[in-house]
């Protein structure tokens, strides 16, 4: 099946009314990715050729007819979850973080990258509240480019 644009998006809905969702579940940096090759989790073929610049968002909708639909979602990957007590846990770890130029996600009281196990030392060291867990990314990391 060959898709060539978003027709919308369901959100995080993992359950969406009385029809067949058929989910295509790739890595966050797959979803930056405009010309893809893939299948869904009941074994649809599927071929995206996107003409948008946008890169996908978890939950956006690529196909539907009256009893199915395909949509986006991310793989469950292993993250590191630092919740910060205080400011200055936040700017400990962000100072960390930057100064290693990881990419990172702030939700809510939280600072969310991909596991990595020598963060997990680092972190120590400073003294910052963290935890190894599985998530879903929602959206792909934005890179800011710079030059030193």
């Amino acid at each position: 099946m060959l898709i060539n644009k978003v027709i919308g998006n369901i959100g995080t809905k993992e359950d969406v009314s009385d029809k067949k969702t058929e989910w295509i579940e790739l890595d966050w940096e797959e979803l930056s990715k405009r010309i893809l090759r893939t299948e869904t989790d009941q074994g649809t073929d599927i071929a995206l050729s996107l003409d948008q610049e946008e890169p996908l968002q978890y939950g956006d909708l690529l196909f539907e007819d009256h009893n199915r639909r395909i949509a986006v979602r991310t793989k469950m990957e292993p993250v590191i979850v630092i919740s910060p007590k205080d400011m200055t846990e936040m700017g400990k770890a962000a100072f960390e973080l930057g100064n290693r130029h990881t990419p990172s996600l702030i939700d809510e009281n939280e600072i969310i990258v991909r596991a990595d196990h020598t963060l997990n030392k680092l972190l120590d060291e400073v003294g910052v509240s963290y935890e190894t867990t599985e998530r879903r990314f929602k959206q792909p990391f934005k890179y800011r480019g710079h030059s030193h």
